[in-house]
């Protein structure tokens, strides 16, 4: 279900007219989609769907309770503001509780767009057509997903504070197989408006990584050259963010802990030709308006040609240190530079095309060490030239090695990543000596 700003609105304050303890916090997040998936030519399900979700919390005496309900029922609402207050009654204080913001200043979202809120099943239908057509011309087939539809967020506080964000969506990927089904390619984008989708540009994509009939080559475990396209760099970026943290920096618990205290804020640490950074108006990948706690938020530099600029700070922590509170980031840009795709490949004599990564995960947070496995589309280079399809391989690599061997970068663009819907846009990128540890058989 989808509210408007005037109806959360008009909903925070009945919640909160009802409310008896100290002070409260209501988060209220909806959702309104239509999905569907294609495989063998034509679509195989397609999905509606609507979702609203209400998580109260009641604070009394430093303790916090709280209840969520999954629907917009008064009674229920009513009935879980209740029991929250009676659940905060019962817990033991919490040593890290802050009252709750008051009203905030927030940047205008840039996140919506009312024809793809809009957008039905005959679009995606209809776009998920185009996809399967550039796989028919050249004699591959074509599995996917797509989706489009509207989000809201909302946060209210006891204490006046009321933030509202919402979101279009608008969602296509898919996986080309080659005949033999030894192979495939991918190629996929998530974007706030339909008007940056391009469903034939997606699935020609795909299938012309899928259509090459050189046999898969097995490659040897060691250090390549590689140059990781776009989405293989957004995912690695995005674990990268979610560690820019300053609690665990602080407590010598991080990569980023200096050695005998304090943390390596100024330091550089990665390539010069690297940088992130996040904004509520960035016209491609743009932050949401507010973060945790409802801490409004602003462009940040978190990575300035290789230097370290901004860690994520939470209002308890922020008390504790006398340090400034800043909401982590979880839509964002990481710079781009000049060098086109095929120029980079020009420049390779032996190395490894990644179309993307998955199963990643952190290994060990204070090396930054992170595996995966390569998925949907590797090409080894030889001489400047794709030669052949390489089998899929698992890499242990640090993120901060692989962002200090930066030899060049291209333009950024929007990706789609694995993990979750986060705005993210980034650059293809090759890097020397990146570590792929073993060999994986699947496809």
């Amino acid at each position: 279900m989808f509210l408007t700003r005037d109806d959360a609105l008009a909903l925070a304050d009945r919640l909160r007219s009802l409310s008896a303890a100290e002070s409260c916090v209501i988060h209220m997040e909806g959702e309104e989609a239509q999905s569907l998936r294609f495989a063998g030519g034509g679509v195989t399900t397609n999905v509606a769907s609507a979702r609203v979700k209400t998580r109260i919390e009641s604070h009394v005496g430093g303790r916090i309770g709280s209840v969520s309900v999954g629907g917009l029922e008064w009674e229920e609402l009513a009935r879980a503001m209740a029991r929250s207050e009676e659940i905060a009654r019962l817990l033991p204080t919490d040593p890290e509780f802050l009252p709750p913001l008051g009203a905030q200043a927030y940047p205008e979202s840039a996140r919506y767009d009312e024809a793809t809120g809009a957008l039905d099943l005959r679009f995606l239908a209809e776009a998920t057509a185009r996809v399967v057509a550039e796989g028919t011309a050249r004699g591959v087939n074509m599995f996917g997903c797509a989706a489009a539809g509207r989000r809201f967020s909302a946060l209210a506080s006891s204490a006046s504070l009321f933030a509202y964000d919402r979101e279009s969506f608008v969602d296509l990927s898919t996986t080309a197989r080659h005949k033999s089904d030894g192979w495939s390619g991918w190629a996929g984008a998530r974007h706030f408006s339909v008007a940056q989708l391009d469903p034939a540009d997606i699935g020609r994509r795909a299938a012309l990584k899928a259509a090459r009939d050189e046999e898969p080559l097995d490659l040897e475990p060691g250090r390549y050259t590689v140059i990781l396209e776009p989405t293989a760099v957004g995912e690695l970026a995005q674990w990268l963010m979610w560690m820019l943290r300053a609690r665990p920096a602080d407590e010598g618990r991080s990569f980023f802990s200096r050695a005998g205290g304090g943390t390596k804020l100024g330091d550089a640490l990665f390539s010069a030709d690297f940088s992130m950074r996040s904004d509520p108006r960035d016209a491609i990948a743009p932050e949401a308006p507010f973060g945790e706690e409802g801490l409004a938020q602003e462009a940040r530099l978190w990575v300035d040609k290789g230097v370290l600029k901004t860690l994520a700070r939470p209002r308890y922590w922020a008390q504790k240190t006398g340090a400034e509170a800043i909401p982590a980031a979880h839509n964002f840009t990481v710079a781009g530079g000049t060098t086109p795709l095929e120029e980079m490949i020009r420049g390779v004599r032996r190395g490894i095309l990644v179309t993307r990564f998955w199963y990643t995960n952190m290994v060990e947070p204070r090396g930054l060490l992170l595996t995966g496995l390569t998925r949907d589309g590797n090409f080894l280079i030889e001489n400047g030239e794709i030669v052949a399809p390489v089998r899929n391989m698992r890499f242990n690599e640090n993120l901060h090695g692989a962002f200090s061997r930066i030899a060049a970068i291209g333009a950024s663009e929007r990706v789609k990543t694995e993990m979750g819907g986060a705005a993210i846009s980034a650059p293809p990128m090759l890097i020397e000596g990146f570590e792929f540890s073993s060999k994986s058989s699947g496809i």
